[in-house]
């Protein structure tokens, strides 16, 4: 099975509606099109009206079917300057919220807040942290959770038919997470690979296998580790171990003997931000993996980012993990 399969049966049973908030922008109308003609969820975009009917029009999309929202001509905005300004506490004033909220990223995360949608994705043209500031103001933390993470599920087509389908995290959002975060990031890791149908086996990652190397990097990795598997018990989580010993069935048994993790990890947690998104851009240039990505992990909503290199066909999908997640 697809691992959209289960995705998109589900979509159909139980009826979701996903937030764009760049209307206007062509890869999102074509995605949007592609996903009415599908009937796989009600769509909503960002915008105003003439300008992403015109946009539409030029790239000859059919997006008859969403609802564009403009938030310059919102009938509700009053109520959603309201409910913001209660949400942030004294941190902005309503003239604040108010200008915040004239911005589609912020008045998107606050369709979903409100529950006039289900899921949001963005970052065509917004900047990641354009898309996960609204949402941590707005949406915050699930309980027990005080970080956002991000994963790629990345999975590639075998020659037999089967397919390998892995979890990189974190590569998008924890720039340098300490021992705490990196305990969430695992635990949220596992759970998205579990959505996707993966049995997660969860390598802490490092330059240093079970104590070979040394330094205030390898310990935080150690000390995570021991975090993960008090607060998870039942979780397959080892390390601190190298990429090889991670994969490799022979490398891990040598340098991990016993670990019920080595040589058959299938969810890697990277110590900090470059090394994560080095790695799953290595995996998808020259391993044939398709990444599927950024996934937002620790919110209280399915809200999730795009590269703004993304094309068409990855808004589609992503669009199915959003609603999907949701």
């Amino acid at each position: 099975m697809s691992m959209f399969d289960k995705l998109i049966a589900n979509l159909k049973e139980t009826r979701r509606t996903i937030v764009f908030t760049e209307g206007t922008d062509a890869r999102i109308l074509s995605a949007a099109d592609r996903l009415i003609k599908d009937d796989l969820m009600d769509i909503i975009l960002c915008g105003n009206v003439e300008a992403v009917k015109a946009a539409a029009a030029e790239g000859g999309f059919q997006v008859d079917a969403a609802t564009i929202i403009d938030p310059d001509n919102y009938e509700g905005f009053d109520e959603m300057v309201s409910t913001m300004v209660t949400l942030r506490k004294g941190k902005m004033t309503p003239e604040q919220c108010a200008a915040n909220l004239k911005k589609s990223n912020y008045f998107g995360t606050m369709l979903v807040k409100m529950g006039k949608a289900d899921a949001l994705l963005g970052g065509a043209t917004y900047s990641t942290a354009d898309t996960v500031r609204p949402a941590l103001q707005l949406i915050k933390c699930k309980p027990g959770n005080k970080n956002v993470s991000s994963c790629f599920v990345l999975n590639r087509t075998n020659p037999d038919g089967t397919e390998t389908r892995l979890v990189f995290g974190d590569c998008a959002i924890q720039i340098n997470p300490d021992e705490d975060a990196l305990v969430e990031t695992a635990i949220e890791c596992a759970k998205t690979a579990e959505f996707f149908g993966i049995d997660p086996k969860v390598a802490m990652l490092s330059y240093s296998t079970k104590g070979s190397g040394k330094g205030d990097d390898v310990t935080k990795v150690v000390n995570a580790t021991a975090k993960v598997k008090a607060a998870a018990p039942e979780l397959k989580v080892d390390g601190e171990m190298q990429f090889d010993a991670a994969t490799s069935p022979t490398v891990g048994q040598l340098k991990f003997p016993g670990s019920p993790v080595a040589g058959q990890a299938n969810t890697f947690i990277f110590p900090e931000i470059q090394s994560g998104n080095i790695g799953y851009k290595i995996a998808q240039r020259l391993g044939g993996f398709a990444a599927y990505g950024p996934i937002l992990q620790g919110l209280n909503a399915s809200i999730n980012d795009l590269s703004r290199g993304c094309v068409a066909d990855e808004v589609y999908w992503m669009a199915i993990v959003t609603a999907g997640m949701a």
